[in-house]
């Protein structure tokens, strides 16, 4: 379906929990999220029937995100019941990884063909730091055990954090040399967790071709990502600038938080229910979610945060 500003919106992201197995500090807080009840949260019988109503408005992708996704129960037979939607051509996945090795394989046959798993450093106690809970050892087995299971796409994403890792840049880079990954490095956005962050902590992706000077453009993009290479990587790097350069004009995602609400756009505080809905009333307020898309979102800085009134783990990475 064609927005108000001639975009093709075929990108549906929904988040089927908003708890998680980590505590990333620019995601959520320590102490967690109080847990829904059931009632509150989207059954999967209600996720199944807006994946299909989005599918009649011409979504073609769908990725499934959290929260940690694998934490919530029965999430492998909802994989397989969307992948099976007519129309859905791309069943993606967002984790951090750590339960992969118990659940790559079952994804896989499930249907998911692409993973985004979220990494932020390779040092054990920094890992520890960040996730306030991880251990760095399971993030890299996951992505191991992903990497064997051959699926079709791999993506690391890394929030860059300046004075926390932007001295592994280089070694991040060096992931994508033997291996068919890309590695993603995303600005930290002033949204949720990263709201409290010192300004000092946002740091350019221009940053990584400072440090990285031998990466060479692609010289076209995936979605969001500006695409780089080193010679002759296996991989390729890709660099995502919420901040130091605007991509809504190629935004092509609408957003389906756990509890229910449809968002136009992530950094918008518009919300449109379709908990409770029926299939029809679902696919009318998808169509009513993409016509209201804004055409930009609003100043995104240190001084100017996000207006999405959520964190992440709420709204779905």
């Amino acid at each position: 379906m064609i927005d108000n500003f001639g975009r093709s919106i075929d990108y549906l992201r929904i988040s089927v929990t908003d708890l998680c197995n980590l505590r990333c500090r620019y995601c959520m807080p320590e102490e967690g999220v109080p847990k829904q009840s059931h009632e509150s949260i989207m059954t999967f019988e209600e996720i199944v029937s807006a994946a299909a109503a989005a599918a009649a408005t011409g979504i073609r992708k769908i990725r499934i995100t959290g929260g940690e996704p694998l934490v919530r129960r029965g999430i492998v037979s909802l994989c397989k019941e969307i992948s099976s939607i007519e129309g859905i051509d791309e069943l993606c996945m967002t984790t951090n990884g750590t339960l992969l090795v118990k659940y790559a394989s079952q994804l896989k046959e499930a249907g998911v063909s692409r993973l985004n798993i979220s990494l932020d450093t390779l040092v054990p106690e920094k890992f520890r730091y960040i996730t306030r809970l991880g251990n760095l050892e399971d993030a890299l087995e996951g992505i191991d055990a992903a990497y064997d299971e051959g699926f079709d796409s791999i993506k690391i994403n890394n929030v860059l954090t300046g004075g926390f890792n932007d001295d592994e840049i280089e070694e991040f880079v060096n992931m994508t040399r033997d291996r068919n990954i890309e590695v993603r490095f995303i600005e930290l956005m002033p949204i949720g967790g990263g709201i409290d962050f010192d300004p000092d902590k946002f740091i350019s992706c221009e940053h990584v071709l400072e440090r990285v000077p031998q990466l060479e453009s692609m010289g076209f993009s995936d979605g969001v990502a500006n695409l780089y290479k080193l010679p002759e990587a296996e991989g390729r790097v890709g660099l995502i600038r919420p901040i130091s350069h605007k991509f809504c004009d190629r935004c092509n995602k609408i957003r389906l938080t756990s509890d229910g609400m449809l968002k136009p756009c992530l950094h918008s505080d518009r919300e449109i229910p379709l908990k409770g809905k029926s299939f029809s009333e679902m696919e009318a307020l998808i169509r009513t979610a993409i016509l209201e898309k804004p055409q930009v979102s609003c100043t995104l800085d240190s001084e100017n945060p996000s207006m999405a009134g959520r964190d992440m783990n709420m709204i779905g990475g």
